[in-house]
This record gives structure tokens, sequence and C-alpha cells, in this order.
């Protein structure tokens, strides 16, 4: 005697339910897509137009003219736009190449390393990046001032260490828990020690997670404002302080248009180094999402 098996039935999808679902994705994507980009967008139009019509509320660019631009590097209203993109440029690389130092040191061994109170030295790592910035202002003023140094790099790029360092070793150590262990185990079967099995095969698989870490931390060293804010001085300061204390012809108008400007110079690099690298950083981003 035989029996039959039921046969499970494939629901067919529509047309123009599929049309519909599509629809509803591309609708959320454009949303989105207008909500990130639309604040750049309306800096770049206020950038571009003449101060005068600063406040128009015209879409698109009116009354377009450059004399924003000049107006954001000229030094002659006690503006110094050009050595903050410098001070910045400073600030956020040495913090990024001390915070891949140590951190891609730190995330292979937590990641690989067995020893004891290995958790909980994690745990302690990145509880540092839940201390909001503004408890940490006056005992890092009232110290900085003790020593000397307040108004010098390093018053600004050590505290950023420990503001990005957290990062950097959450992201990185969960892309080295991924990694294949038969490949270090084989290299110290042929004569490597353990640092030369990370130096000359774990660290050159980890490329793309530590290049989308150095991105991302440089970003946020960046576009810090706070301990800048009271950690620098004239010759120091970050882009952030200075678009902040930009003055113009009138000392009781605040110059928008410049600042948009200033805004837009800062901005545009930054969105052209995550395109040019985006398969990169999506790479290093998913990276060890999903185990084999």
């Amino acid at each position: 005697m035989t029996t039959a098996t039921a046969t499970p039935r494939v629901r067919q999808t529509t047309p123009w339910v599929k049309r519909l679902t599509n629809g509803r994705v591309y609708l959320g994507a454009l949303i989105i897509l207008i909500w990130g980009l639309g604040p750049f967008y309306w800096m770049v139009v206020t950038a571009l137009r003449d101060p005068a019509y600063t406040f128009d509320n015209t879409p698109w660019p009116t009354h377009v003219t450059f004399e924003n631009f000049r107006n954001a590097f000229d030094t002659s209203r006690g503006n110094d736009f050009g050595r903050a993109l410098v001070n910045s440029v400073i600030i956020g690389s040495v913090t990024t190449v001390i915070a891949l130092v140590v951190g891609v040191m730190a995330a292979y061994a937590l990641a690989r390393l067995a020893f004891k109170g290995k958790y909980l030295v994690a745990g302690l790592i990145l509880s540092a990046s839940m201390f909001p910035v503004v408890v940490l202002v006056t005992p890092l003023f009232q110290l900085f001032t003790d020593i000397g140094w307040i108004g010098q790099y390093q018053a600004m790029i050590i505290p950023n260490i420990s503001f990005v360092l957290p990062m950097t070793v959450y992201i990185l150590a969960s892309f080295f828990s991924d990694l294949p262990w038969e490949l270090e185990e084989a290299a110290r079967i042929d004569g490597a020690s353990r640092f030369q099995a990370f130096r000359l095969i774990m660290l050159p698989l980890a490329a793309p997670a530590v290049f989308t870490t150095a991105i991302l931390a440089f970003i946020a060293a960046v576009n810090e404002y706070l301990l800048a804010r009271l950690l620098s001085s004239d010759k120091t300061e970050p882009v952030t302080v200075a678009v902040a204390r930009f003055s113009g012809n009138d000392p009781q108008v605040q110059p928008y248009a410049a600042i948009m400007a200033a805004g837009t110079i800062v901005t545009i690099p930054l969105v052209i180094m995550v395109l040019m690298f985006q398969r990169r950083i999506i790479s290093g981003l998913t990276a060890g999402g999903v185990k084999s």
C-alpha cells in the first residue's frame, strides 16, 4: 500500500505585488538618501550663493559665486582656516596611527590568545567608550594646565586616542577571531614565531578591517569639538573650532555663507575618500560576519 505525500504549494507572487514591494523598497531608500544628504546639499547650495542671498529658500544655487570660499581662507579677519586644516590632518593622522598600532595588537591578543582576565580586559576597554566626553572636560583641563600642555597637539591627540581605541579594538577583535587558526598554526609549524605569524600571515589578511578602522578613526578624531575647543590654542585649533570662531566684516553678523563654504571644503574630501574606497570599507565592516 502506497501513501501519497502532500506536495507543498508554492505561493505565486503576482507581478503587481512584486512591483509594489520593490516600489516601497526604492521609496524607503530614497527617503533615507534625502534625509542623509539633505543637510550636506543645502550646505553646498548656501556656500555657492552670494552672501546677500544667504537666506534665499530656493532649493538650487542662485546668484552663484565663489567669494565665500575665498572668504573662508581670508586671514585678514583673524580666521586661519588653512592652518586649522593642517592641524586637523596632524591630529587625525597621529591619533589614527597610534590607535591602530595599539588597537591591532590588543585586538589580536584578545581574539587569539588565552590568558587570565581576558574578558575582563575586553569589558574594560569597551566600557571606556561609554564615558561621556563632558565628564572628562574638567579633569583633563586641570591636568593639562598643571603640566603645561594647554594649546599643544598632545592635549588633543591623547584624549582622542582614548575615544578611538575602543572602537578600533572592537572592530578588529571580531575580525581576528573569525580568521582561520590553521594558517597561523601552519606558520608556527614552519618555524615562525608568534609575532612573525601575526605580522606576515594574520595582519595582511586583516588589511580590509584595518583600512576600514583607520578611516573611521580618522573621521572620529577630526570631528571632535568639545575638548578641542577648550584645550587648543590659535596655532593648534582644528577645523571644528576654527569654523565655530569664524568672524565676518560686521562683528554683529554671523558669516553663515563663509561657514558653509568652510564646511563644504572639509566634508568633500572625506566624501570622495569614502566613495573611492567604499568596497574596501564595506568588505572590512562585513568581514567575519558569516561563519563557515
